[in-house]
């Protein structure tokens, strides 16, 4: 479509003098690293139409490479935007966030874990990234979509891996999920830090001082806010040149991002992680 090649000329114009691009630019630099290529594409996935304009919502896929000395990897992303047509003008076009997790009705918290068997698991990490790689920008049909779907995604990738479930039926217990129901911790993005500072019982993760010390298949937890509520899950599936850590996330869809996310808009000065090694 002609209006979505004027929409990726707004980008550049826009988005790249925005705070989160430069401190895209920023972090490149401090990693030693250059982006080469921008490519960009666009699918419109929404419309409401008002007497004199329309309101359009649509997915940008981003794509950048990014060279290292003489090593590449691409990094994808799938951000979504929202503009008005009126009268054959642009206008109102800005990006739209939905990384703030959805207020759960009921989430578990450090008192709720009730794991003390001490059990060990073997995790195969290469299936839980192969995972993670297959569906990171689409959803597997045997699970349901959510709406702020990271850690639904993350919950499906450690499965993929081999991590056992338990604690079904109670939602508040353990970490599972079935076709009508799902524990907290497989679905909200706070329960799944909690359960995995605690749990000693099926799956299990060791916390770790610095995001190097993560492999592929690791998880980390986001707090954007700093307020102690976690909002947001990755998995690691690789490590550039320097042993720094990509992630894959859903929710806003990505693919070997720089595990920091201080490109992202709902990063803040304040924000707080928490680094788990997953199995023993």
């Amino acid at each position: 479509m002609e209006i979505l090649k004027e929409l990726w000329l707004d980008f550049f114009q826009s988005e790249r003098k925005a705070d989160w691009w430069q401190r895209k630019k920023e972090m490149c630099k401090e990693h030693g690293t250059e982006i080469v290529r921008i490519q960009g594409d666009g699918h419109i996935n929404g419309k409401i139409d008002y007497d004199s304009k329309s309101d359009y919502h649509y997915l940008l896929h981003l794509s950048l490479l990014m060279k290292q000395g003489e090593h590449f990897h691409l990094e994808e992303r799938v951000i979504p935007y929202q503009f008005f047509l009126e009268e054959g003008k642009i206008t109102d076009h800005e990006q739209t966030s939905r990384m703030r997790e959805l207020k759960a009705e009921q989430s578990i918290t450090p008192d709720d874990i009730r794991n003390d068997s001490n059990s060990r698991f073997s995790y195969d990490r290469r299936a839980a990234v192969q995972y993670a790689e297959r569906w990171w920008n689409s959803y597997n049909p045997e699970y349901r979509k959510f709406d702020v779907d990271c850690t639904n995604y993350v919950s499906q990738c450690l499965y993929a891996g081999g991590a056992p479930m338990h604690g079904a039926p109670e939602r508040g217990r353990g970490w599972w999920y079935s076709t009508d129901s799902w524990s907290f911790s497989w679905a909200v993005a706070h329960s799944l830090r909690w359960y995995l500072s605690g749990s000693r019982e099926g799956l299990q993760g060791r916390e770790v001082e610095n995001a190097d010390d993560l492999i592929p298949g690791d998880i980390i937890c986001y707090d954007f806010q700093g307020d102690g509520r976690w909002d947001h899950n990755t998995i690691v599936t690789a490590k550039d040149l320097y042993g720094i850590p990509l992630v894959n996330a859903h929710t806003d869809n990505s693919r070997n991002r720089y595990w920091s996310y201080e490109d992202s808009t709902a990063w803040t000065p304040d924000i707080n992680y928490k680094f788990f090694r997953i199995g023993q």
